[in-house]
């Protein structure tokens, strides 16, 4: 299930990634010309206004279950930074789950549970997966799709949140 999940997940990433601009049944296409990224992402989603929120580009949740959701994070990189610069994979996965549980209003466990990274057009790409538990018993699962800006001065951390009731994603 989680193996047929990734390869959905992949699979759209590797579209969104390689700037396919071609309408897919189900999909709609947003684009930042300012950061200079584009993806698709479920009709009937709606985005979500985050202007207060500090590193936050974009979020798209899901109408009936808003905590299904779909974000862009850019943060600043030292000049001339690449991906493999910052670290491996999992390096980079675990930085971000630590900044993320830094956040003492946040009441769950993260757990890494892979990470790999994947070239497309000479650009580098870093896929991570979490499992989240929140306070309430509730699962998670987090995926995100990592990479450095070809300028090496931003990092852009696009991630997909999906619920686990009774061990199926959801």
């Amino acid at each position: 299930m989680i193996k047929s999940l990734l390869a959905t997940f992949l699979l759209i990433t590797t579209l969104l990634l390689t700037g396919c601009a071609t309408p897919i049944a189900g999909l709609q296409g947003y684009t930042s010309d300012s950061q200079g990224y584009q993806f698709l992402y479920p009709k009937g989603w709606t985005q979500v206004d985050v202007k207060k929120v500090a590193g936050v580009d974009v979020v798209f949740h899901d109408l009936i279950e808003t905590s299904e959701n779909l974000s862009v994070i850019i943060n600043p990189v030292p000049d001339n930074k690449t991906l493999t610069d910052l670290g491996t994979p999992s390096e980079v996965g675990y930085r971000l789950l630590k900044n993320n549980s830094l956040n003492p209003n946040l009441d769950k466990e993260v757990e890494l549970i892979r990470s790999e990274s994947h070239q497309i057009d000479g650009q580098d790409y870093y896929i991570l997966e979490y499992q989240v538990k929140l306070a309430n018993g509730q699962e998670r699962h987090n995926l995100a799709s990592v990479t450095v800006n070809n300028h090496g001065s931003s990092v852009c951390v696009m991630q997909w949140t999906g619920i686990i009731r009774d061990g199926t994603l959801i």
